[in-house]
């Protein structure tokens, strides 16, 4: 996919000509069209310097020339091959797409909300999501979407979080009949507040009745918060019809770019194209929002493109943002590239944006995963700033990034400092920390003291320590854990049904991990995650079980999850593994748009009902 310019390429030879290449190609039995290709990566890498000079550390595989003028752009190309370097493609999402929740306003409101399956899944985009959609208006507001001190609730939103769904619109209209506060300021900071927590089907008959009761005169951004609530709460279709019947003076880029993020959310490849091609028809100007976007969309499903990206934004003159540095540092380091890595960084504090905390703990994890403990360390220290009470945020990432290093004391000094108050996410990060670092009873006293101090605790807190105890292997606790979330009150969904599989299949118990899934798809209607169908999958491929591991990819098919890569990747190594054929798989990957890249295009060698030896030749 992308790599460093390597000095040593002959290609880049000051005296290479095409036509030398291609008499080189003739002696060397190699076809011509290589060099063609070329040839092209190395025009399209004269860039303009006018301040993104991301392209420089980057080539393409194919040419897409047509992307930033239409529609062929996106298209996935059959046959197109990525590098060695994306071989190891993860389907799941990495720390840089969980929303950076340290300026989010947290409270001591802990409500039973609904278990929406994300967990490292969380809004892709993360605040960036929050801060395009939320009302606009007064500077009291945007403090209290930006001061993490802020911890008081406004009435208004309590009176929301602790009336009954179907009940929401009579306590609104008592609301006002009382002649009670609704202010422009009022309602946006119960709006924020929904969010944060993801009280999404409040939030939405909370903008219903805004606009019905005629109590907010709506602009783009309150269609475009709305058109947002309906796509998480009842999908891209009705989202889309929800457009329709906008104002046409406010069908925006504002709407549409917020279309776009929650069809990159919903991994909808498809869906995503042609939203941004109907920006650029709509003459929108392009914003790294909205290229931000189609990167995340790309580094989950197809790396190729994110030269393509880049390369619109250089042609449209769109700047990184921060987000943009932080995804592509991301990209980088699950590469195992770190020098690449290090060089998006020193392009980012050239053009004068320095790291964030997020950006440096995204920063330190890779180290960590690269074996550079040392280099982790310094920026951890970094992060610190040599004063904890100033870089009070600091400490939730902090605690489990040293657990990955291995330093109980430095994870004992941290937690000692946030120990006298702690906030929730601290108390979550100590849970974790411990974990990594195989220490349950330090992991369950933090645990204990959490309950004792927090009245009431959601299912994603106790997950904290179920994930613990699935980590290592105990059966026992993580079922007595399950029961006392149910007594409390704590609504049972996709996290901590995810969390359960895993437990059983850590310990080898995977027929017994199948049967909680199919349970509890039967029991509710919430879908259980990708991870729980895959994790189960994986098992059966391991033994060449190709019944179960077939049975796995028709449930995930049947819940939504199609036109993964992983998907097929587990289906074929079972196939691989039994010793089999796996006839069609070419086709069945065909019809859901998936493309081999390398690595992948080397196990479906294996595979191949009908590929030709030298031995097979000559037989035949």
């Amino acid at each position: 996919m992308w790599a460093l310019r390597r000095a040593s390429d002959p290609l880049r030879s000051p005296g290479f000509s095409l036509g030398t290449a291609r008499a080189c190609c003739t002696k060397l039995g190699l076809s011509s069209n290589c060099i063609e290709l070329k040839a092209g990566i190395l025009q399209s890498q004269i860039i303009p310097d006018r301040g993104l000079h991301l392209l420089r550390f980057y080539h393409r595989t194919h040419d897409f020339s047509d992307f930033s003028t239409g529609r062929c752009g996106f298209a996935s190309q059959a046959g197109a091959e990525s590098s060695g370097e994306e071989d190891a493609l993860e389907d799941g999402f990495s720390e840089l797409e969980i929303p950076d929740s340290a300026e989010a306003v947290k409270g001591n409101i802990a409500e039973d909300e609904k278990e929406d399956g994300l967990s490292s899944e969380d809004d892709l985009s993360g605040d960036e999501m929050v801060d395009q959609l939320e009302l606009s208006g007064s500077d009291t507001e945007a403090s209290e979407k930006r001061s993490p001190t802020k911890r008081k609730f406004s009435d208004l939103f309590k009176a929301i979080v602790s009336s009954p769904p179907l009940s929401l619109h009579s306590v609104l209209d008592k609301w006002v009949k009382e002649g009670k506060d609704l202010s422009h300021e009022e309602i946006a900071s119960a709006m924020l507040n929904l969010r944060k927590r993801r009280m999404y089907g409040r939030a939405l008959q909370f903008s219903e009745w805004l606009e019905a009761n005629k109590q907010l005169d709506f602009i783009e951004r309150n269609y475009a918060s709305r058109v947002d609530l309906i796509s998480k709460v009842r999908g891209l279709h009705k989202a889309e019809k929800y457009i329709q019947n906008i104002p046409k003076s406010f069908q925006g880029e504002v709407i549409y770019r917020t279309l776009l993020a929650n069809c990159v959310m919903a991994v909808n490849v498809k869906k995503a194209e042609e939203v941004f091609i109907k920006m650029k028809d709509q003459k929108f100007p392009i914003t790294s929002f909205a290229c931000n976007q189609l990167l995340l969309l790309y580094k989950r499903v197809d790396k190729k493109k994110i030269v393509d990206v880049l390369e619109l934004m250089e042609k449209e003159n769109v700047k990184p943002s921060l987000f943009t540095y932080q995804i592509l540092i991301d990209i980088k380091g699950q590469s195992n590239d770190i020098t690449g890595m290090d060089e998006v960084v020193k392009e980012m504090k050239a053009a004068g944006i320095e790291p964030n905390i997020k950006t440096q703990a995204i920063l330190a994890r890779h180290y960590v995963y690269g074996g550079l403990k040392e280099k982790a360390e310094a920026v951890l220290k970094e992060m610190e700033g040599g004063n904890l009470k100033e870089h009070r945020w600091a400490c939730r990432d902090l605690l489990p990034l040293y657990a990955e290093l291995g330093r109980a004391d430095e994870v004992r000094r941290v937690w000692k400092f946030c120990e006298s108050r702690p906030r929730l996410e601290e108390f979550m990060a100590a849970i974790e920390a411990w974990g990594k670092l195989k220490d349950v009873e330090e992991a369950e006293a933090v645990f204990e003291r959490m309950c004792s101090t927090w009245k009431k605790l959601t299912s994603k807190h106790y997950s904290a320590l179920l994930r613990v105890y699935a980590d290592n292997k105990m059966i026992a606790k993580g079922k007595d854990l399950v029961k006392r979330m149910a007594d409390s009150g704590c609504r049972i969904g996709p996290l901590t049904w995810d969390l359960l599989v895993r437990l059983h299949v850590e310990a080898g118990e995977v027929e017994k991990a199948e049967s909680i899934l199919q349970k509890a798809g039967q029991q509710s209607q919430m879908k259980p995650m990708f991870t729980s169908y895959i994790v189960i999958m994986e098992q059966y491929a391991k033994r060449g079980d190709i019944h179960n591991s077939e049975k796995m990819f028709h449930r995930m098919r049947q819940a939504g999850y199609v036109g993964r890569l992983r998907q097929f990747q587990c289906l074929v190594q079972a196939y691989i593994n039994a010793k089999v054929p796996a006839y069609g798989i070419r086709e069945r990957m065909k019809a859901d748009n998936i493309f081999p890249n390398k690595g992948f295009a080397a196990q479906l060698v294996h595979v191949d009902a009908f590929r030709k030896t030298a031995v097979s030749d000559l037989l035949d």
